[in-house]
């Protein structure tokens, strides 16, 4: 089994991305929002961090954190949020023989993608393809459309208009842009 090596810096802010095990045909994420919002609320009382950007989709998530000064440890996060969310939904999934041994749920996948940010305009990208994410699956036209997102949270404090990158405002883009 390879070794993953995750850049760990204290004070990192950082993209993921995290899917659930079972992704074909599954909602399971969206079906239970307030149990994952609940998780996320869990973790942050007892390690605290700030989300800068997130979005939920039925079967996988991408988020931005911003970890506290002097504290590195995102994957602890993960693991108890994993486990939080896991332990507060009914039973019922699919769980593989591999992890029938070890007393595991089937829920998430065991590894996640991690990307510290470097600078703003890599958090720039970074947040625009969060907010994007939904669109970019089908499941909106526009990013207002999706309620499992901090998009509305961006249009609020004004970083983003309302109608950012819904279909007439593309359109319109790449024809100044020829």
């Amino acid at each position: 089994m390879r070794t993953y090596i995750r850049q760990r810096v204290p004070g990192g802010t950082y993209f993921f991305t995290v899917n659930l095990a079972e992704r074909r045909n599954n909602d399971l994420l969206i079906r239970y929002v307030d149990i994952l919002r609940e998780a996320c609320r869990y973790v942050r009382q007892r390690h605290p961090f700030e989300i800068s950007a997130m979005v939920i989709l039925p079967e996988h998530l991408h988020c931005i954190w911003r970890l506290p000064e002097g504290d590195d440890d995102f994957p602890l996060r993960w693991r108890l949020l994993k486990t939080h969310f896991s332990r507060h939904i009914p039973k019922g999934e699919h769980i593989s023989s591999s992890r029938q041994p070890k007393g595991e749920r089937g829920i998430w996948q065991r590894r996640y993608w991690e990307h510290l940010i470097r600078d703003d305009v890599d958090f720039q990208r970074h947040a625009d393809y969060i907010h994007y994410n939904p669109v970019k699956h089908g499941y909106v036209e526009r990013p207002l459309d999706w309620h499992y997102s901090s998009f509305h949270r961006w249009v609020k404090s004004g970083l983003y208009v309302p109608d950012w990158a819904a279909p007439s405002n593309l359109l319109e883009l790449s024809r100044r842009e020829t």
